[in-house]
């Protein structure tokens, strides 16, 4: 997912920093640059993100009137700067979040380097705790044109499809196991359709995310991945398990036998083997299958997150101990948890998603 490209310097006319020619955003004010002062076809990397507008279709939540001012809470004027103070106010689609029943929330944010959110999520959820859910987190990739409204289109339609209807199989646990992994499969389908309708035919680089999926129907928990955002099952009493294993150059390198922290901090770390888009080699998702048989924190995030804390123990430390300060509330943990990978760089967007079983 890294490459580096040269560009040419020039200034933003908004603040007068420097920018490069393939930039979209100036980094030091964060204006949106005009389209005469970037080149037609520019060089992408992970660092240069261009401007797209979200479709009506993609962007339901991701539309809405800004809220309150983050800094201060103070109310945002229709300049979007706060009047209290003086903050620009983040795009909604910067940060959002989605809570559709006390135990399942999902919070996506920006982070700090990168000068748009290329992050999705959509989670769905019954209203008993425990009993049914659904958790989707695509992540966009940076060199790809138009990812970040195409990783939101493919997570709502994932979610679309693994919540259309309640997995019975034929009544027995494996037809019920191999109905569920079907929706999955079928959710990847609908994931990888939405990212090609989000895509030019004449794109140089078509739009491309990862997937990562979790359905919880009753004791049964299934993942399924396609790239290297991740799913964890953090029981209460008993040992974290990471539940998805990265399509990833890091991963490849960490079944041969090199240490997990040398693989992941590596040139190539990010560096995927599977995604979802129009030059994708293979978007059928791997999956687990886990019976539930207590209480615990189910986990989907994208890098933005895992990049601080990968291994599962120490993943799970961490959100038992978000969560205790947060009287196990998930919108608060998920937001906290959001805070908490800011606070160590911010180097990517972040995306939390959990569900308290």
């Amino acid at each position: 997912m890294t490459s580096t490209t040269g560009t040419t310097s020039t200034t933003c006319p908004s603040c007068g920093g420097p920018i490069g020619a393939a930039d979209r955003y100036c980094e030091a004010c964060g204006a949106e640059l005009s389209p005469a002062a970037t080149p037609a076809t520019a060089a992408i990397d992970t660092d240069t993100e261009p401007t797209v507008e979200l479709n009506p279709s993609a962007a339901r939540s991701a539309e809405a009137p800004p809220g309150p001012c983050r800094s201060c809470g103070g109310v945002v004027g229709d300049d979007s700067y706060c009047q209290t103070c003086g903050t620009k106010a983040a795009k909604p689609r910067d940060h959002f979040s989605e809570q559709p029943a006390p135990w399942v929330a999902a919070v996506c944010d920006r982070g700090i380097r990168h000068s748009r959110n290329e992050d999705a999520v959509a989670v769905s959820a019954d209203a008993e705790p425990g009993s049914r859910a659904q958790l989707v987190v695509c992540d966009g990739v940076s060199s790809s044109l138009d990812s970040d409204v195409a990783s939101l289109a493919a997570a709502r339609a994932a979610r679309e499809v693994l919540a259309a209807g309640h997995a019975q199989g034929m009544g027995t646990e494996s037809s019920r196991n191999s109905a569920v992994v079907a929706r999955l499969k079928a959710a990847a389908d609908a994931a990888n359709d939405a990212v090609l309708a989000n895509t030019s035919p004449d794109s140089p680089n078509p739009a491309s995310c990862t997937f990562v999926a979790v359905v919880l129907e009753g004791d049964l928990l299934v993942a399924g991945v396609v790239g290297d955002s991740r799913a964890y099952w953090f029981p209460d009493n008993a040992e974290p398990v990471g539940l998805t294993v990265d399509d990833s150059w890091a991963a490849e390198l960490i079944a041969t036998g090199v240490p997990r922290q040398q693989a992941e901090t590596g040139p190539q770390a990010h560096a995927i083997t599977r995604w979802l888009g129009k030059d994708a080699p293979d978007h059928t998702p791997r999956t687990t299958t886990v019976k539930v048989d207590g209480p615990g924190w189910l986990v989907v995030c994208s890098d933005g997150l895992w990049n601080y804390c990968s291994e599962a123990a120490p993943l799970a430390d961490l959100v038992r101990q978000t969560a205790a300060a947060n009287r196990g509330e998930p919108l608060a943990t998920a937001s906290a948890l959001v805070d908490w990978a800011n606070a160590q760089g911010g180097q990517d967007n972040i995306t939390v998603a959990l569900a308290r079983l």
